[in-house]
């Protein structure tokens, strides 16, 4: 085993350790993979991994409310601490990125496999993507690797987009290529592949997607009569209702009750969430709080509720922002984020629950559309486990009214044609005794 050696800044080709950056491979965004080829001091490789990555982590600000930042690895990439590791040292892969953000993982052996063992991340809130961040400063987490046991000289492959939530990061990865304890310098020819790449096959069908996907960076799905994202065919079914809760210690701080339905405009169909397979996560407090639902490890979406005061002197709660993620399994394309930070939709007293059993649709982005249906929400306050009072929303009460209404005036127009027609027949008969 080589002894543990470290690489002088600038970085040059004598160095133990190079770290090369490359475009990553074409798809809707066109995004950086980060290769680093580990050497040990007789410049022979010991690792070799290139692959793509990217963060979504949420933040509390100043005004106690959450919100999401999205890093990712660029041309400014460094590899301060990579080492081949000896008999004290684990083999570590680190790189250094961005304003202050490091991210490494170190291997194992045994005698016939490799694998990845633990992962570090440290993110920096004083970078500007962290706008008005209540924490300032590094903040580090560290996860177990579940990355299986590879064969020793071989390379792992894996192109399926996967990830890892710890605390309130989320990172992702996709496209890796990867050899620890590389033998005689030289990368293996022999590739291990991930199992998810082993059971995707073309043409697939992903969660609840009930159409053939295509291969979007080959065969870009375009038709000449129907080319606008809002004129995708809905599937026939509607989505299946979920029930989620959060909990602020032993009691209940956030209820919520619908189906959801993306409009993504970059898929060839609408996605419906699935309950049964969905994970709740998310944050209770005072004046703000934060429900994420994460389907499958495929779609992470944040809803993200605030309480306002109104010129009555009453609170009102109110839906304030939507941040959403995809992550795609097809040709390691990066994954689709869209946010919006300005609603103010889903609007009702505090204390109450609000309620709209008809579909509506949250305009995100023009690449996002959200449908609910059967929704009922209670973010704040919520008393033993219980929704309070619901406040129906506009659209349901303007249902009754519009009726009531058109049945009024055509109530009324009966009368008038009533009242007419026997004024003018007692007119008619008047005459006719005049006549006599």
């Amino acid at each position: 085993m080589a002894t543990r050696s470290r690489c002088p800044r600038p970085l040059s080709l004598p160095c133990c350790c190079l770290l090369l950056l490359a475009l990553g491979s074409p798809g809707f965004f066109q995004s950086h993979a980060v290769e680093v080829d580990v050497k040990d001091l007789s410049n022979n490789t010991c690792i070799y991994a290139k692959w793509m990555m990217s963060f979504l982590i949420k933040y509390e600000t100043n005004s106690s409310e959450y919100k999401n930042a999205t890093l990712k690895p660029s041309t400014n990439v460094t590899h301060d601490g990579s080492t081949c590791g000896n008999n004290t040292h684990a083999p570590l892969l680190a790189i250094q990125f961005g304003a202050g953000h490091s991210w490494s993982i170190n291997f194992t052996k045994t005698n016939e496999t490799y694998q990845g063992n633990i992962i570090s991340f440290t993110y920096n809130t004083n970078d500007a993507a962290f706008k008005d961040a209540k924490t300032k400063g590094p903040i580090t987490i560290v996860v177990n690797d579940t990355m299986h046991p590879v064969q020793l000289n071989t390379v792992y492959k894996c192109h399926h987009l996967d990830s890892i939530e710890v605390a309130n990061v989320s990172l992702f990865f996709w496209n890796v290529i990867l050899q620890a304890f590389v033998q005689n310098g030289t990368v293996s020819k022999h590739d291990s592949t991930c199992e998810a790449d082993k059971s995707t096959v073309a043409p697939t069908t992903i969660a609840n997607l009930t159409t053939t996907v295509a291969n979007l960076t080959t065969a870009p799905i375009t038709t000449a009569s129907s080319p606008m994202p809002t004129t995708t065919s809905k599937p026939v079914e509607k989505p299946l209702i979920g029930n989620y809760s959060l909990k602020d210690g032993d009691k209940t701080c956030l209820l919520a009750t619908m189906g959801l339905q993306l409009n993504v405009s970059q898929e060839p169909v609408l996605i419906n969430i699935n309950p049964k397979t969905t994970n709740v996560s998310g944050s209770c407090g005072n004046t703000s709080a934060i429900l994420r639902l994460s389907d499958s490890n495929r779609t992470f979406i944040d809803f993200t509720f605030a309480v306002k005061n109104t010129s009555a002197n009453t609170q009102r709660f109110y839906l304030k922002e939507v941040n959403f993620t995809l992550i795609r399994s097809i040709n390691g394309s990066e994954p689709f984020n869209a946010g919006n930070n300005n609603l103010s939709i889903w609007d009702t007293f505090l204390g109450s629950s609000y309620m709209c059993q008809k579909e509506q649709t949250v305009l995100v982005t023009e690449d996002l559309q959200i449908h609910t249906f059967d929704l009922r929400i209670q973010p704040f306050k919520v008393q033993d486990n219980k929704y309070a009072k619901a406040e129906d929303c506009s659209p349901d009460v303007d249902n009754f009214i519009v009726p009531i209404t058109v049945g009024a005036a055509l109530g009324g127009l009966v009368a008038l044609v009533l009242v007419a027609y026997f004024v003018s027949h007692k007119k008619h008969s008047n005459a006719g005794y005049q006549q006599f």
